[in-house]
């Protein structure tokens, strides 16, 4: 959902044992307007790529309010996260955004006669030995999905579609799932359940071939990686000037998070949204003024905003944003001016990043989560900055984004159903 931080995620250690039994491993993420990206365009300027960024996010928000009749959330289609992983034996190499709103791993498989246009080669899952496809007599294929089917054959096909009218429809079978490793150890992961597209279409970039979902879900990759994540996952975000700078995503014993300022808040159960990680804030506050949260939600579990690493803004109850936002642009002695990309409303007009803002706190249960200068504002020209919130549209769920987790470890464990937060220099990591 990324500015947006759409990262790629590179493997930078191989999976080790602790003494206890524990398993964990990190891999390196970089932002998609990094050099090191496949998606790196140098002849744009820094704030060409923010407006694209940006208008991602707008548009994203737009297809969130769809959700109360959408089969998933819209959030794997934006492209925010990318993970290059390798399927099948021998593996084969494939680039796809990794949703942390979603569950069933996917890629185009050829054939593919209704596929959209990748750059990058398809999977032939007729290659590769440890591919097959799951029988509908398998309790496995429950796990495809409300939407799934059974083919001629009796075999489990998944379909899924999106709030903004893209999906994919496949077979849904088990295969090997490797990782790389800076090491030149490889990590793989038999009997991965994947869904193997034969029709698949929507708003997805050239540059990707599918979906790696990382949800609460059991077809998640998390829960399938078993001992090797233990249900716990964890990130730390550079500033958006740092785009070079890579920083990593944990799993299982390196995705722990703790030490002197570690706040944690619990993750809400949903029967009706149980791939989203929802939390509940209670408060956000300005200086010494403190604005209650809207309890009512969409979400209907007791929570009322979903963290997202890949939605680059955040979208917060239309009501209280304006009172929010309003609060903080009195207490800031900047002169208010236009955004030239007409995305965001409360901009101002500085030549640099180096000015006083007020204290803003968010108030999660159980967590009060102090945010920096680079959580609130984003530059978004040479002389503008913005604030970093945006109310939403109609019926939209609120979303805590990723510029407010920027220079953040923020663990997920869903064993224990809790996010934590931790304060970071993120770019020396």
């Amino acid at each position: 959902m990324a500015l947006i931080f759409s990262l790629i995620f590179l493997i930078s250690s191989a999976v080790f044992a602790a003494a206890s039994g524990e398993y964990g491993f990190s891999v390196e993420m970089i932002h998609r307007d990094s050099p090191k990206s496949p998606m790196y365009n140098p002849s744009e300027s820094h704030y060409h790529r923010l407006a694209n960024t940006l208008r991602r996010s707008i548009l994203l928000n737009k297809a969130v309010a769809l959700l109360d009749t959408a089969e998933a959330p819209v959030f794997n289609d934006r492209g925010e996260y990318l993970v290059e992983v390798s399927l099948g034996t021998p593996p084969f190499p494939i680039l796809a955004i990794a949703d942390t709103g979603s569950d069933i791993v996917w890629t185009q498989c050829q054939p593919c006669p209704k596929c959209f246009e990748q750059t990058a080669p398809m999977f032939d899952p007729s290659k590769s030995s440890t591919y097959k496809i799951i029988p509908c007599s398998s309790p496995s294929c429950a796990l495809a999905g409300q939407e799934r089917s059974c083919s001629d054959r009796s075999e489990c096909r998944y379909s899924i579609s999106y709030g903004d009218g893209s999906h994919s429809n496949g077979d849904f079978a088990v295969d090997t799932l490797t990782m790389g490793s800076t090491s030149g150890r490889p990590v793989a992961f038999s009997r991965t359940m994947v869904g193997c597209g034969h029709d698949s279409g929507g708003t997805f970039s050239t540059n990707v071939s599918g979906i790696v979902g990382l949800g609460r879900g059991p077809a998640s990759l998390v829960p399938q990686m078993g001992a090797a994540s233990g249900g716990k996952f964890s990130y730390c975000l550079t500033p958006i000037g740092d785009s070079a700078e890579s920083s990593k995503l944990n799993f299982g014993s390196n995705a722990q998070v703790a030490g002197s300022g570690t706040v944690s808040t619990p993750i809400k159960t949903s029967d009706r949204f149980d791939s989203f990680y929802s939390l509940n804030i209670e408060a956000m506050s300005v200086g010494g003024k403190r604005f209650e949260f809207p309890a009512a939600s969409a979400l209907g579990d007791g929570s009322n905003v979903i963290i997202d690493s890949g939605t680059t803004l955040t979208i917060l109850p239309t009501e209280f944003y304006s009172t929010f936002a309003t609060a903080i642009s009195n207490s800031i002695s900047l002169e208010r001016t236009e955004d030239p990309n007409q995305f965001l409303d409360f901009c101002f007009k500085t030549t640099n990043f180096d000015f006083v803002v007020p204290s803003v706190t968010v108030h999660f249960e159980g967590a009060d989560v102090p945010l920096r200068r680079e959580n609130v504002f984003v530059m978004v020209a040479e002389n503008v900055v913005c604030l970093a919130f945006r109310g939403g549209d109609g019926q939209s769920i609120s979303i805590y984004g990723n510029i407010a987790q920027i220079n953040f470890i923020v663990g997920y464990d869903v064993t224990r159903n809790s996010v934590s937060f931790k304060p970071a220099n993120c770019s020396a990591m």
